[in-house]
């Protein structure tokens, strides 16, 4: 709401009521960052924390560590994976392929998180029924809010 008061322009926040939703309705048994960018990754953690949905948050620098990792978990655990697609060694199309030859009977969540605006990317990720979002980096409050929203549709 925008209030006048003497010539001053004063934004008034309204909080929009459908985009709200119960947190402790979303847990995660695990959340996995896969980015070749350390910073990122210290970010990213700090940001997911604090909407407290995993007690489990886990950083990978290379996609092959996080496959790896992923098979170590039971296949009835609940995994949300945050997927950069630009890395060195296996970037995360191939990644993704690996994950739907290794891993067909998983039900996880992955989210590519990507510097890229190319269309075609965000294309291509829909192409894998397994990725649920595509959000530019950088993440915020903001996008996983939105992000978990679809997810409880």
């Amino acid at each position: 709401m925008v209030l006048l008061a003497k010539g001053i322009i004063v934004f008034w926040p309204i909080e929009n009521k459908s985009n709200t939703f119960d947190k402790s309705m979303i847990h995660f048994d695990a959340i996995f960052l896969v980015d070749d960018d350390p910073i990122n990754n210290l970010i990213n953690k700090r940001l997911l924390k604090k909407m407290n949905f995993s007690e489990n948050i886990y950083e990978f620098l290379e996609a092959e560590q996080a496959l790896e990792n992923i098979a170590q978990i039971p296949s009835d655990s609940s995994i949300m994976v945050f997927l950069d697609i630009n890395m060195p060694v296996m970037n995360g199309w191939e990644f993704l392929n690996q994950y739907l030859e290794k891993f067909q009977n998983r039900k996880d969540k992955i989210v590519i998180l990507s510097s890229s605006i190319d269309y075609q990317d965000r294309q291509r990720a829909f192409d894998y029924e397994v990725v649920s979002g595509f959000l530019e980096k950088p993440l915020t409050l903001d996008k996983i809010n939105l992000q978990i929203q679809k997810y409880l549709k």
